[in-house]
């Protein structure tokens, strides 16, 4: 991560002196300016800058009207971070299955799913591979159920010029410093062009208030944008789309480059996939067998280098 930063280490550095010197640490002009900076570059009506991706999406449930009991919609395979978030709410994730090429939620699975009258559905673009989110949102849409986007691997990808986080009601987006955007430590945000919603995820990211100390929302926490990560993520966001560029260029040498009938490489999508991951599917998945797991768990040997223990001096 270090070496990734080094381009633009002196604005990074100017960033940090500029926040550390203005005196305010906490929901200030830098992160006005970044949620401005994003919502933007998205081409979306708003931006609400968060703690961390995982609160992002809570807060979307919350906003979007997710109450205790509620279903919701998600897959398995997305991290459990969408689990988590909708636990939170007391509302109950239904598992659909993922189309096998994409790995991403499959629309017929939905579709049948949406039988069982979820209040949301989470849409993961999972490894930085956008779902059919046209279809996922319209049939979400068609059930009465809210289409959430978890973004969080898809910074910046693009389906037919839109971008990942604008087709549903709201999309939510880590900073995890390993995501395509990462901060310096945690951070996140969600996007939507609804204004409601918008307004409501404001005071929910704020113990639920409508002015200073009257909490009128159910459900409202502290979780803030940092004021430093913001400063942070603005010098990095003019250089997104160059970075996406440069994983699409590695991710194309290896699927050039891997030539094995066991070994499945994801297919090329194009601006539709921002290549946050390479992840390939094997008929052969190697397991450590029982021998290999004892090996790695036992004791280590000790050595005259590598003391297990320190002995005490022998006495005289």
């Amino acid at each position: 991560l270090a070496r990734n930063h080094l381009a633009c280490i002196d604005a990074l550095h100017a960033a940090s002196a500029r926040v550390i010197s203005s005196g305010w640490y906490v929901m200030g002009e830098e992160v006005r300016q970044f949620e401005n900076a994003f919502a933007q570059y998205c081409d979306a009506g708003h931006c609400v800058g968060v703690a961390n991706g995982t609160d992002a999406l809570e807060i979307a449930l919350r906003a979007a009207g997710v109450r205790a009991g509620d279903k919701v919609v998600t897959v398995a395979n997305a991290g459990m971070y969408a689990s988590v978030a909708i636990s939170a709410c007391g509302a109950v994730p239904l598992f659909v299955e993922i189309d096998g090429d994409t790995l991403n939620m499959s629309a017929s699975a939905l579709q049948h799913a949406l039988g069982n009258r979820p209040r949301a559905v989470v849409i993961t673009h999972l490894y930085g591979r956008m779902a059919p989110v046209l279809e996922l949102v319209n049939f979400a849409r068609a059930a009465g159920a809210s289409a959430i986007e978890d973004c969080a691997q898809a910074h910046g990808a693009r389906l037919d010029g839109k971008f990942a986080g604008t087709f549903g009601d709201v999309g939510c987006f880590s900073f995890y410093p390993t995501t395509n955007l990462g901060a310096l430590g945690d951070g996140g945000a969600l996007i939507t062009n609804d204004d409601a919603l918008a307004q409501r995820a404001i005071q929910l990211r704020q113990y639920g208030w409508d002015r200073k100390y009257r909490a009128t929302a159910a459900g409202g926490r502290n979780s803030r944008l940092d004021e430093l990560q913001a400063a942070l993520l603005r010098v990095k966001l003019p250089g997104l789309d160059d970075a996406n560029r440069l994983r699409r260029r590695i991710a194309s040498r290896y699927v050039d480059g891997i030539r094995n009938r066991d070994i499945q490489v994801p297919k090329r999508e194009g601006d539709a996939d921002v290549a946050h991951l390479f992840v390939v599917r094997s008929t052969h998945r190697v397991l450590p067998n029982a021998n290999k797991l004892a090996a790695a768990t036992a004791p280590r040997k000790t050595s005259k280098l590598c003391p297990a223990k320190v002995q005490p001096p022998a006495a005289n």
